[in-house]
């Protein structure tokens, strides 16, 4: 029977196209889903032939203002959830409401905060999603905050000390949750969990959308967790899903470069990185591609005919073909990195990315360096040790074998 499924998101690329992925995995077969987000991912998604809805806030990743103060290492979380977001949850709830009327199933990520709200109001069924294993906030599997990372040593210490690090943290966001309780009360709906943490997670079903190698079921996670392996979309499975002529043409023409991306949300703050990163393949005899984004300021001065410099590529089909990756830790560019079996290099900025470097470090298959620390001469030689480590090319191959072997959808 086919199920009329909402699936709501909000963020930038990479919290849009797992919803992509698992929409065309439900399509084919036989449901029929509806993707409700900002109205910036309109032509991607219907694009990829699934039906779009559009929810405020109207939102775009590339404004480099909001985007510099979203990826704030300290107060950015507080900025992305309490002036994007929660300003706007009585216009994002009237949106999501008049789409989930009626649906068999609605499903929700982190930052769609009114979507359970929309579930309890109109009792419609309802699966939530994460998308890292840092948004279960476990004291068992103690996160790396973005603002305070030296926490992180407190691991060691056992749940005796992570326990009320992560009470200390809940208690500082409490109030950003406050827009959430105040509807729930005005709809005469019952108090809630915390909807920034526990609230967040459905009790009939979460869906972890990552790989098993970067986390395992924990004593406090939701038990109705499900871990499926990532939910892939780039785009290279539309119509056409070659590479562009010109940067086939640089990668054939010799040995495999590295590629340099911040994704789509680091890549609004990037400051020198893509100049810094130039210069780092160049003093180590290394050919490079550079994914800058839309913005020309991101454009290195230096020129060189060893130099690739794109605004975007599908990293399905350009990952597999480099000789390492440095990249921002967004999950989904980690993601398809890992899948890819290629060494990496993490430059975390902000939000998940420094506990998704910290996991995939741990893994043996990457190395981590902060933006603040990130130059040409400190990245030439994190890159030069990285290529010579057999032991991390070997690592990266195996687990790139099992990322695939998974079958999120």
């Amino acid at each position: 029977m086919s199920a009329r499924i909402v699936l709501t998101t909000f963020g930038s690329s990479g919290d849009v196209h797992p919803y992509i992925g698992l929409s065309l995995a439900l399509k084919a077969r036989g449901h029929d889903p509806v993707i409700a987000t900002s109205e910036y991912y309109r032509g991607r998604i219907e694009s990829a032939g699934i039906p779009f809805h559009p929810v405020r806030p109207e939102f775009d990743p590339t404004d480099p203002p909001v985007v510099a103060r979203i990826m704030e290492p300290l107060r950015g979380g507080e900025y992305l959830i309490r002036d994007v977001v929660m300003r706007h949850l009585r216009e994002t709830h009237a949106d999501l409401r008049a789409l989930a009327t009626g649906a068999d199933l609605l499903v929700t990520h982190p930052l769609t905060f009114a979507g359970p709200v929309v579930a309890g109001e109109l009792g419609v069924r309802w699966v939530s999603t994460v998308l890292a294993p840092m948004s279960f906030f476990s004291v068992h599997d103690f996160p790396v905050f973005a603002g305070a990372p030296q926490l992180h040593a407190a691991r060691h210490l056992g749940i005796h000390a992570t326990r009320p690090l992560i009470r200390m943290a809940k208690l500082a966001a409490r109030s950003w949750g406050e827009p959430v309780r105040a509807l729930r009360s005005e709809l005469g709906l019952p108090a809630a969990a915390d909807p920034v943490f526990e609230g967040q997670h459905s009790p009939r079903m979460v869906l972890a959308l990552f790989s098993r190698v970067l986390a395992a079921p924990q004593p406090d996670w939701p038990g109705s967790v499900r871990i499926t392996g990532n939910l892939f979309f780039d785009g290279a499975d539309a119509a056409s899903p070659a590479l562009d002529p010109e940067l086939q043409r640089f990668l054939n023409s010799g040995p495999a470069p590295i590629v340099f991306t911040l994704g789509t949300s680091a890549v609004g703050a990037a400051g020198r990185f893509y100049e810094e990163s130039a210069s780092a393949a160049h003093a180590i005899g290394e050919r490079a591609v550079l994914l800058i984004g839309h913005d020309a300021r991101n454009r290195p001065l230096r020129a060189s005919e060893n130099v690739m410099v794109r605004e975007y590529a599908p990293y399905s089909l350009l990952f597999p073909r480099a000789a390492a990756i440095v990249h921002q830790g967004g999950v989904g560019t980690t993601a398809q990195a890992l899948r890819a079996g290629k060494p990496t290099l993490i430059v975390p900025h902000a939000h998940d990315q420094p506990d998704n470097a910290f996991r995939v470090e741990a893994l043996g298959v990457s190395r981590t360096l902060y933006p603040k620390h990130y130059s040409a001469a400190h990245a030439a030689e994190s890159l030069g040790a990285l290529l010579r480590d057999r032991a991390i090319a070997s690592a990266a191959e195996s687990v790139g074998a099992r990322v695939r072997a998974e079958d999120g959808p």
